[in-house]
């Protein structure tokens, strides 16, 4: 399949994307990603090996685009954790060294 990345044109296919990367560790997810095989990289990473440009010669969703069109599975940022807010007095129980919280 023919897509553009960075002004370019490239020639990939689904079995080229996949022994690009194969061996290659990924690196944390912090923003936009994309499964090939049981991995999941970010997208930045995975433009920069198939393409050989430097990843700020493209965007995210340039990769995201041409890797849901060859068939693989992109996720958006990853979701945050939800924080838990304290009361005023499970805050000064566990100050005061409480064995857990208080259910309010």
């Amino acid at each position: 399949m023919r897509c553009v990345i960075a002004r370019y044109p490239f020639d990939l296919t689904k079995d080229g994307v996949m022994d690009s990367m194969k061996g290659i560790p990924p690196e944390p997810v912090t923003g936009e990603s994309v499964t090939i095989g049981r991995r999941r990289y970010p997208v930045k990473q995975v433009g920069e090996i198939i393409t050989r440009q430097d990843r700020r010669d493209f965007t995210g969703g340039e990769v995201v685009r041409a890797m849901v069109r060859l068939g693989f599975t992109c996720h958006e940022h990853p979701a945050a954790t939800p924080v838990q807010v304290l009361t005023p007095l499970q805050s000064a129980s566990a100050l005061l060294g409480a064995p857990g919280t208080w259910e309010a």
